[in-house]
């Protein structure tokens, strides 16, 4: 008879737009080989080089509320308005049947709400920045967004600074990029042998 693998563990990313969150997710995948990434749905349009169930699933927004109203997410939230992005529960039950510990990369509100729903089986991580200011000089530098966007960002980073307190597992300042990477690799590898 063949041995289950066991469910992988749960780990909750989350922080303000900038605040270098995809960079640590992505040094963690880089650096703990049963990590598997859960791919988020959104409305939005792709940004850049984004391609479709590779950095998100890409979904109209008719499509995204059909699946919200079939209870198909784990969590949804419409962050931006007219913009949604939620975790579909049928992706993170196909990874953790597969026993790979599953990584989110969600918004602040979707992280408490992951957290809410695992409890102690998953771990969360708020990332920060040191400063609006710094967040604000990163997403310029990024060049992906408006100007407007970009404000737009930032007033909602003030809040998520504010709610995120005492929400958290652990809080990860991301002020010197080798320091942040080398402290999550910490708390990760920590929680995953526990």
């Amino acid at each position: 008879m063949r041995k289950k693998k066991p469910a992988g563990k749960l780990l909750i990313f989350s922080a303000p737009s900038g605040s270098g969150k995809t960079t640590l997710v992505t040094h963690l995948m880089e650096n703990i080989p049963e990590l598997a990434f859960s791919v988020s749905a959104t409305t939005r349009a792709p940004r850049g080089t984004e391609k479709n169930g590779k950095d998100y699933y890409f979904l109209s927004h008719d499509e995204f509320m059909k699946r919200v109203e079939n209870d198909e997410f784990l969590e949804w939230e419409e962050v931006y308005q007219g913009t949604c992005y939620g975790t579909l529960k049928s992706v993170v039950e196909k990874m953790q049947k597969q026993g790979k510990h599953v990584a989110f990369d969600v918004d602040v509100c979707g992280g408490v709400n992951i957290k809410k729903f695992y409890g102690d089986k998953a771990l969360s991580v708020f990332i920060q920045a040191p400063s609006i200011e710094v967040l604000r000089d990163r997403l310029i530098k990024r060049q992906t967004d408006s100007m407007e966007a970009i404000e737009k960002r930032l007033a909602k980073a003030e809040w998520e600074m504010d709610f995120a307190q005492g929400k958290f597992d652990a809080t990860i300042i991301n002020d010197d990029l080798d320091t942040a990477k080398r402290e999550i690799l910490e708390v990760v590898t920590a929680f995953l042998k526990a």
